[in-house]
């Protein structure tokens, strides 16, 4: 079940349950492209309605972000929690090396995917890195014959928001692996080179401060977070004036 939230229709379920339903998708062969919005991209997604509509079309949309979660609240819609992206590919991953299933990774700067590929089948001994790519292409062709050739099962598209969604859903059809998701920089933390915020800051919905203050210039797309929360309000606002 889907609950709408300034335009994006967030599929309801925890990490486990999206890790599951990513599985099921290998498994069976269905193919699936899952998208990740958080603030950020929920805010385009509401100026740019060909965005808004390719993430709507996703087999699977995941709520990455607090401000997802405090917009829910505030427009009183019930979804069980955040499930950030890379928290996803992680559970994901750790499912698909118990079955011994492939992974390809595509995105971030030249040596990064390959960083995070020897890292990631290090950790889990029973994945299949069927191979890695940087994001940094002037033809997508290659790349498309490249991931085909490898047999992966799954592809993990790092390009970032909105590039790494019209990627996918361009060669949705033309791409043979059975699950595709859209990352952003996911790589850069599976590869070491980025580090996650400590459990603490992120339990208390407190990661975006923590980036923020190791990237000051980050400021500018931090402060969409409190817009998106300010479009929940007015949106809020209009449908109580409507039924008053």
């Amino acid at each position: 079940m889907r609950v709408n939230i300034l335009s994006v229709g967030f599929d309801n379920v925890t990490l486990e349950e999206a890790s599951e339903i990513g599985m099921e998708y290998i498994r069976t062969g269905k193919k699936a492209m899952v998208v990740t919005p958080n603030a950020e991209i929920g805010l385009e997604c509401l100026k740019n309605p060909q965005l808004n509509d390719l993430v709507n079309s996703a087999q699977l949309v995941l709520p990455d972000g607090v401000g997802v979660v405090y917009a829910a609240k505030i427009l009183k819609k019930h979804i069980k929690g955040k499930v950030a992206g890379v928290d996803f590919a992680e559970e994901l991953v750790k499912n698909m090396a118990r079955e011994k299933r492939s992974l390809f990774l595509f995105g971030g700067k030249p040596g990064v995917a390959e960083q995070a590929a020897s890292r990631l089948s290090q950790k889990y001994p029973g994945l299949v890195i069927a191979g890695a790519l940087n994001g940094y292409f002037d033809d997508e062709e290659p790349i498309i014959e490249q991931i085909n050739k490898s047999g992966a099962d799954a592809l993990f598209v790092c390009l970032g928001c909105p590039k790494q969604e019209y990627f996918m859903h361009r060669n949705f059809e033309r791409l043979n692996v059975k699950l595709m998701a859209g990352l952003g920089g996911s790589l850069d933390i599976f590869s070491g080179n980025s580090q996650r915020a400590p459990d603490i800051f992120v339990k208390l919905g407190l990661e975006w401060f923590y980036r923020l203050a190791k990237e000051p210039k980050r400021i500018k797309r931090m402060a969409r977070l409190p817009l998106y929360l300010v479009y929940a309000l007015k949106s809020k606002y209009k449908g109580e004036k409507q039924d008053a």
